[in-house]
Parts: C-alpha cells; sequence; structure tokens
C-alpha cells in the first residue's frame, strides 16, 4: 500500500472522530461505528480482490505473450516496410508505360506528399489518440473486451493505427486473445521504434482501398487517390479525403467498383460511410461548420474517374516482353549471386534452377515496386502497330487463322530494339508475340550470314568472281535446286546473291570449314543440335529455327563492321527508392572482318537495285538512305522476310501463319514478296515518320581500310590476260585487299568455233573457214561444270568448251523446203547434229551455170535476201568436217521485166547457143566417162 492509500484511510478514521466533536451523531452512537467498521471491511477486501484480479491478468497476458520472440527494431522496420508495391514500366527517355500486373495495385509515397486532408480523415476515423497514445488506448481496449464478452451486437474495436500496422505487416488477421495481446505488445514496442510521422506514412502505405476504375484491387493512398478519382494523392479535396478514409472499414463493401471496373448502382453504403468520416472530422477540429457542409453537398460521383485499360490491356505484347525480360535479368543477377556450383549440374537439373530463379524473379516484379526502364520508343512503337492495320496486305484466313506479321526495329550501335511489331491486334489474352516468340525458318536471309559472308572472310570468294549456278547436288546426291527450277550458269557471286539464287550459296558454304559456319551461328545468337549447320542450312533450314528478333540482330552485325552486339530492351531496374539494382552493358562478338562485312552489305545492296529480288522496294519508301537487305522465302512459301539495314538501324520483317500454311500467291495483286517488302516499307516509313534523323542517316555505310577495287577475270577471279580481255570477261568489283588476285588468269586460249544447234564446238581442222568464228576457249573446267555452253549468259556467247565439233562421218543429206517468196530464199533445218551451215547456189534465169553465191551459218539462219527476179538458186548443207550436200531442189526467181526490146533477141540466140554447146561437151564427157569404165 502506497503513502497516498495510507493518508486516505487515516482521514476516513479521523471522519467519525471529527463528527462526535461536533456532536452531530452523538445519538447513532454504536449503530455507527458497526456500519463503518464493515465499511472499511468491504473495501479492504475490494482492494485485495482488485490486486488479486490484477495481478492474475497481468500473468494471463504474460502467458499469452510468453512464446512472442523478443523482435529488434531493425526486424520490425524491415517487417513493417516488407509490403507488395506494384511495379512500374517506363518508355524511352523515361516515359511512363504503366505498372506490370500484379495481383495487388500499390505505390509507395512519402508522408509529405499526401493531402494533410487525408491525413486528417484517417486520423479523426481510425484512431483519434493517435498524437497522445503510446501504440493501445486502454479504454478502448477495456470497451472492446467488454463487447466481446458481453457477445454485444455494437463492436467499436479498439484497435489504433499502431495496432492496424502490426495486424497487416507482423501478425495474421486470426481473431484470437493470444493474438491481440501480442498485437498490443508489438504496438507498444513499435511506438518506442518508429516516431509517430513513420508509422503514420507506413499505415497509409499499407491499408487496403477496394478497386480502382479498373476493377483492379488496390492498396495504399496514392492507389486509392489515382485509382478512384484520378488525383495524386497529395491533391485529394475534403470530400475526396473523407470517401478515402472511409473505405478501410470494409474496403470491398465500400469501393465504388465493380470487379469489371463499373460504378456500383447502390453507392448508399460508402456515401453513408463518408458522412460518417466528415462528422468526425468536425468533431475532431480538423474542419469547420462551413467545410462540412459544402463537402456534405458535394456530389463525390461526379469526381470518379474513368476506367483506364491497364498497360496490359493496352500493351499486352510490350507489358508481358518487358515482364519476362526484366524477370531473366534478374533471376540471372540471382543465379550469378548464388553460392551453387552450376558446371556440377546437369542440364536437367540447371533447367530447373534457372526456373526455380525466374519464378522468384517474377514475383519480385510483381510485388517489389521496381521501376524498369526499357529502350523502347513509344511514339515509334505505336506508329508500327498502326502500320500493320492494313488488311488489304495480308493474304485470307485459312483454317481458322489469319495471316500474321513480326517486326523488330533494333539500333545498330547499341542494339537497343526501339520497336515491335508483335501481331495484326493487340488482345489481352492472346499475345503470342511473333517477333520475339515464333521460331521459324528464315529463307534466303540466311545466305548472306552463313555463306556470303563467312566465304568472303577467308577469301573463298569475292563479290566479281563465278560461283556456278548451275546443276550440282548435296554431299549426300540429294538434288539441289533453285527456286524457279532453272539454272543462270556462270553468274558471280554479286548477281547470286542479289538473284537470290540457292546453288551458288550452297556451293559458297560447302568452302568454309564445318566448325568455323557453327562458330558463326552460335556467336550470332542462333541455338544449334550438334551436327548443325547442314549443307542446307544457308536456305534456311534449322533445327531450332530463328526469330524475328533474332534475324535482325544478325544482320545489324553487318552494319556494325562485323561485331555482334546482342540486343536488348531492359535498359536498367531500379528499387521503389531509386537504386539501381541492373543497368545493361553492351558486349560485342567478332563475328566477320570488318571488309567482309562491308563487302557483303554492299552485295545487298544490290538486292534493292535493277535485277535484285526486291527492286521495286526504294519506290516503296518515303525517304531515301543507304540501305542494303535480303529477301527470303521457306519451301512451300509458308514464310516471308525481308531483313533491311542502314547506317543507324536494321528492321526485319516476317508474314506467315502461326499454324503453317502456304502463303496465298497473290494477294489484291501483289505476289508474297513485294506484299512482304510492301510492310516492310510502311513499318519503316511509319517509324521515319516519328524518328527521321534514326531512321534516314545522310552518311553511307563506312568503307573500312582493305577494302580495293580490281579488274579481274571473272571466270576465275585472277588478274586479266589479254584473251580474258578480247573474251570480255573482264569485270570490275571490290576486293578484300588480303586476297587481291597476283596471278594472271591462264585458263583461255584463242581458238575458231563453230555453233551447232545453239551450242559452241571447237572448229575441226577441216571445217571451212566460213563457218567459223573466232573466240576463246576454257582450257580448264570450272567447277565442276562439263558443259558451259548450256549455262552462258549473253555477255560470254563467245566463251567454248574445249569440245570438239560432232563428226557423223556421212554426206549430208540435201536440204529440203526450198522456197523462194519474193527476195526472200528459205528452206528447211537440216537435221543432222553436226551441219555447221549453209551454201547458197545461183544462176541467171534460163541458165544452167550455178555458181556459189553466198553462205549461212548454221546457228544464224534458214532464210536469206535475194534477188528473186532474174535468178534461180539451190542450198547444200555442210558439215564440220567440211562434207557438203547434193543440191537441193532448184526454185527460179520470177522475171517482172517489161517487154525485151528487138535486138534483146539476138542475146537470146546467143544464149541459147551457148546452153546447146554446154549441152554438147556434158554428153560428150559422159560418154567419156563410160569408156573409162
Amino acid at each position: 500500500m502506497n503513502y497516498n492509500e495510507s493518508s486516505f484511510i487515516e482521514k476516513l478514521k479521523r471522519f467519525p472522530r471529527k463528527l462526535h466533536e461536533l456532536k452531530v451523531f452523538r445519538k447513532i452512537g454504536i449503530t455507527y461505528q458497526v456500519f463503518w467498521n464493515l465499511f472499511l471491511v468491504f473495501l479492504l477486501v475490494g482492494c485485495m480482490t482488485l490486486f488479486f484480479v490484477g495481478g492474475t491478468a497481468a500473468g494471463y497476458f504474460a502467458a499469452l505473450v510468453k512464446d512472442e520472440p523478443l523482435r529488434t527494431a531493425d526486424e520490425m522496420r524491415t517487417q513493417i516496410y516488407d509490403y507488395e508495391e506494384t511495379s512500374v514500366a517506363y518508355f524511352a527517355d523515361d516515359r511512363y508505360l504503366g505498372e506490370l500486373p500484379s495481383d495487388l495495385e500499390r505505390y509507395q509515397v512519402a508522408l509529405e506528399d499526401i493531402s494533410p486532408h487525408l491525413k486528417n480523415a484517417i486520423i479523426a476515423t481510425e484512431d483519434e489518440y493517435f498524437y497522445e497514445h503510446e501504440g493501445i488506448v486502454p479504454k478502448a481496449i477495456m470497451r472492446a473486451t467488454f463487447q466481446e464478452f458481453a457477445n454485444s451486437s455494437l463492436q467499436t474495436g479498439g484497435s489504433t493505427l499502431t495496432q492496424q500496422l502490426i495486424k497487416n505487416q507482423i501478425l495474421t488477421s486470426e481473431v484470437s486473445f493470444d493474438r491481440k495481446a501480442t498485437e498490443i505488445l508489438l504496438a507498444m514496442r513499435l511506438e518506442h521504434f518508429l516516431d509517430k510521422d513513420e508509422i503514420l506514412e507506413a499505415y497509409l502505405n499499407i491499408v487496403p482501398f477496394g478497386r480502382n476504375s479498373s476493377g483492379r484491387q488496390i492498396a495504399g493512398v496514392q492507389a486509392a487517390a489515382t485509382g478512384i478519382f484520378g488525383v495524386d494523392a497529395s491533391e485529394l479535396s475534403i470530400p475526396q479525403a473523407a470517401y478515402i478514409a472511409g473505405l478501410p472499414q470494409s474496403p470491398f463493401g465500400y469501393t465504388p467498383f465493380l470487379p469489371g471496373g463499373e460504378v456500383k448502382e447502390n453507392l448508399d453504403p460508402s456515401m453513408n460511410r463518408m458522412r460518417t468520416v466528415l462528422s468526425r472530422m468536425h468533431e475532431s477540429g480538423f474542419i469547420t461548420e462551413d467545410e462540412l457542409a459544402d463537402a456534405l453537398a458535394y456530389d463525390i460521383t461526379g469526381d470518379f474517374t474513368e476506367r483506364t485499360p491497364a498497360p496490359i490491356e493496352k500493351y499486352p505484347y510490350l507489358t508481358n516482353e518487358v515482364l519476362s525480360r526484366a524477370a531473366d535479368v534478374l533471376a540471372e543477377q540471382m543465379l550469378n549471386n548464388s553460392d551453387q556450383d552450376l558446371g556440377e549440374l546437369t542440364t536437367e537439373e540447371l533447367l530447373e534452377v534457372e526456373a526455380t530463379y525466374k519464378q522468384q524473379a517474377r514475383s519480385e516484379l510483381r510485388n517489389n515496386g521496381y521501376h524498369i526502364h526499357t529502350t523502347i520508343d513509344e511514339d515509334i512503337y505505336n506508329a508500327m502497330q498502326d502500320a500493320v492495320k492494313t488488311d488489304h496486305l495480308f493474304g485470307p484466313e485459312k483454317n481458322g487463322q489469319q495471316e500474321e506479321v513480326g517486326a523488330v526495329l533494333i539500333e545498330n550501335r547499341t542494339g537497343a530494339i526501339k520497336g515491335f511489331v508483335g501481331g495484326r491486334e493487340e488482345v489481352y489474352g492472346r499475345e503470342f508475340n511473333r517477333a520475339t516468340g515464333a521460331y521459324r525458318q528464315n529463307g534466303s536471309t540466311m545466305k548472306p550470314l552463313l555463306a556470303y559472308a563467312p566465304a568472303l572472310d577467308i577469301g573463298a570468294i569475292q563479290p566479281g568472281i563465278v560461283v556456278p549456278d548451275t546443276p550440282t547436288t548435296y554431299p549426300g546426291g540429294e538434288p539441289l535446286s533453285n527456286f524457279d527450277n532453272s539454272h543462270q550458269g556462270l553468274l558471280s557471286v554479286r548477281q547470286s546473291l542479289a538473284r537470290s539464287r540457292n546453288i551458288p550459296a550452297v556451293r559458297s558454304f560447302l568452302m568454309v570449314p564445318h566448325e568455323q559456319s557453327r562458330e558463326t551461328l552460335q556467336k550470332l545468337g542462333f541455338k544449334l543440335n550438334s551436327g548443325e549447320p547442314y549443307p542446307s542450312a544457308p536456305l534456311g533450314s534449322t533445327d531450332y529455327n530463328v526469330t524475328v528478333e533474332q534475324n535482325t540482330n544478325a544482320y545489324a552485325t553487318f552494319a556494325n563492321g562485323g561485331k555482334y552486339v546482342e540486343s536488348y530492351m531492359i535498359e536498367r531496374i531500379e528499387t521503389a527508392a531509386g537504386d539501381i539494382i541492373y543497368e545493361h552493358e553492351p558486349t560485342e562478338v567478332e563475328v566477320f572482318s570488318p571488309q567482309a562485312s562491308y563487302l557483303t552489305l554492299d552485295m545487298l545492296r544490290d538486292v534493292l537495285k535493277a535485277g535484285g529480288t526486291a527492286s521495286t522496294l526504294p519506290g516503296r519508301l518515303n525517304f531515301s538512305t543507304d540501305w542494303a537487305g535480303k529477301t527470303g522465302t521457306t519451301s512451300n512459301t509458308r514464310d516471308s522476310w525481308f531483313v533491311g539495314t542502314n547506317p543507324n538501324v536494321t528492321l526485319g520483317v516476317w508474314i506467315g501463319y502461326d499454324r503453317q500454311e502456304q502463303i496465298s500467291t497473290t494477294v489484291n495483286g501483289l505476289r508474297s514478296g513485294p506484299r512482304t517488302q510492301q510492310i516492310w516499307a510502311n513499318i519503316a516509313n511509319a517509324a521515319h515518320s516519328k524518328n527521321s534523323e534514326l531512321m534516314a542517316p545522310s552518311e553511307r555505310f563506312a568503307r573500312p581500310d582493305g577494302i580495293v577495287s580490281r579488274s579481274i577475270c571473272s571466270l576465275t577471279g585472277l588478274l586479266p590476260s589479254s584473251i580474258c580481255q578480247q573474251a570480255g570477261l573482264v569485270t570490275t568489283d571490290l576486293f578484300d585487299a588480303r586476297y587481291v588476285p597476283n596471278q594472271t588468269d591462264d585458263s583461255l586460249d584463242s581458238a575458231r568455233y563453230v555453233t551447232i544447234n545453239g551450242k559452241n564446238f571447237l572448229a575441226l581442222s577441216n571445217t571451212p573457214s566460213e563457218f567459223t568464228q573466232e573466240g576463246v576457249v576454257v582450257s580448264d573446267a570450272i567447277d565442276g561444270v562439263s558443259d558451259i555452253s548450256n549455262y552462258l549468259p549473253d555477255n560470254m556467247k563467245n566463251l567454248i568448251p574445249d569440245k570438239k565439233a560432232p563428226d557423223n562421218g556421212n554426206t549430208p543429206g540435201a536440204v529440203s523446203g526450198v522456197t523462194l517468196n519474193s527476195d526472200t530464199l528459205s528452206w528447211s533445218k537440216h537435221s543432222d547434229n553436226d551441219i555447221v551451215g549453209y551454201r547458197i547456189y545461183r544462176a541467171e534465169n534460163e541458165s544452167t551455170d550455178y555458181r556459189f553465191y553466198n553462205h549461212v551459218r548454221g546457228n544464224e539462219s534458214t532464210s536469206f535476201n535475194v534477188n528473186g527476179k532474174n535468178y534461180s538458186y539451190y542450198v547444200t548443207a555442210v558439215d564440220a568436217a567440211g562434207r557438203e550436200s547434193s543440191a537441193s531442189s532448184i526454185v527460179e526467181g520470177k522475171n517482172y521485166s517489161p517487154e525485151p526490146k528487138p535486138e534483146v533477141k539476138e542475146e537470146e540466140e546467143e544464149e541459147e547457143e551457148e546452153k546447146e554447146d554446154k549441152k554438147d561437151k556434158k554428153d560428150k564427157k559422159e560418154k567419156e566417162d563410160e569408156d573409162e569404165d
């Protein structure tokens, strides 16, 4: 018993004596004394009971919290601030994209950035003694305890903001005495570790507020302010603050929005709750009578913000791609920072570990409030989506699926993805990304990557030399063909690439060691099986195929001087506090030499020129710059590609069906190749309209040191001889200086040749000279081409294979079908296969003295212009050995001269006499021959 209690009892004892001295209660006497002593007894018993109950209660409380660990200040602080927060993404240049998908939308905000009206409303409604208590309010706890024991229908609650914070962040929502006791204990401890403003700020960032106008669950006042009223938490008015402050008591009962984002029909519960909050704000002195009246009269429903689609709805391709790539980045960091020895894991174990870390990373991204900055240019991205909304350029639906498109735009120097097209429509829930996730054969776009650039790098080919487009097979014997099933013969590498010929590409690929080809594809980011690449790989046939991003990224290597810079989309990731936890650092991998890269680019320029497979593309663009590119089509036209690069950017486009179907041959007058190129041009034009400096650099591809121009003999790639010049086979082209030829071509010789049935042959020693021509014979075989005469281009028609003219050993039969029509003498082509030409003989009409008149080479014509009036003619055939056929039938020309003058008669008589004389001589000769027999 303390001093105050003993003093009080002594006063009580003196009180009756004082009355006795005053003689006031003298008549009461002994009766009073009895009652007074009884009172003292009951008072003492009551005090003893109170102390006993108090001790018992204290013991009971201690028993309830005996298992609660003693938490340090740091532990409690960590737990208090460990709450889910929505991660947000940004376009390039820190332009806001939106929040990433999460179960709960929340944005951290500092206390000073919250409207004072909202702070006052929360305190007046949830904890009016907040700034006075030390974590708990005993009176409120006793009231709540009494209501609990009495099973009262009125439950007023007894939790302070501090207790609610403990319940939300450290404990569970379990209803039990031991949890409540722990809550009280921790609330008092927390008040010693955090000041009031820290506690209030944490509470305002944690408490749930129902749903926003998009139907998503929200927590924290910033998400509530923006999601319900479309304003920042610092801008809330009194009625707005009161409305939000009333929500925590029943977040989903009072929220104005349904799960789909629609406004509820019955808002009475939340409106009544808002009025209650306003009344308490007035009672607490936070607002005046006039402010209360104005707020009560205010139509708060007019402030509800309209439904805004989440980024996952507006940008499903982009949002999912950002989430996936950011998770990859964080998972890789976790993996690298782990103590696990990855070298000891099997492939399956490694995949399992990677999947675990990626799942953990995705969870962190959804809940940790990261700020993810991307490389995507917002304007370019939106323009690219609009550019593919051109239904007339796409084929019809096939088997329930529409023709699709994928496109990627990459900045060469950095590898930054500036924009992409995942498909023709961005539909939430159907966001299969064809730019980054569809693996398809890349057709002829593989030729520069796998055939020509590697072969250039080892000096096996150069742009101006010939790699024949002639019949051949794969190493296993399977026929190798071109897309048009024809052969164009002795084409230079430059021509073959521009025309996208398959056979020269495979021939070039086979010149490169297999291991080097494999290493090339791996450096370019392509995935391979063991044994790959196969001989068909230059035509786009690989086991894993490639995405549009991979193919486009590989082409950017040429623009980077042969250095592969991996494409990326995540620029950096920051915590909610602004700490950078990841920042992209580009790396370069040398794949090709600068010289091989430039020569490849220079040849790819020709693809867009006359004779190239994309010759019409420049006319489809609204701007010009130094473009180089390549078309590509796969077997049965299931995929169509175009990849174009300039000194700044590379743009790749693919069209096709998700479940592979044949692309329509023609759509609205355009074949699949030109259609793809038009779509590519539309996307390029759209991007150019938003950033012309990026899309249309004024400079051209830089020509590196080590590139020279040289004249060569195109057949062999050696220095031209005089005979090569004579044959017109000299070409001038670019060379890698390391592989400039230093030997003169000696594969050619001068020779006389004949042409039979369209083929050139060496003339025989007795072939009449009038049927021969001077030409150049190839003394050495060209890469296994047995008969080049079938494949000579027009500018090489005088090139002769080292093969003699045929000789059947027989004298040709007479020429048939000889006619004379006006001035044209005609005959039928001789059927023998060794005829080198025809001779024409004529005689004056009425004369039998036929004399040689002219000749015609067999490959030139079967007719000849003559004087058809005064002569008669016959024709003979001559073979390669010089044998001449007998005369054909004679055709006579008609004499259209005027009537002869009298003096002409003497001339006619003289001619007649001459004929008679010749006849006599002939008869005499025949008789002499008979006599000799």
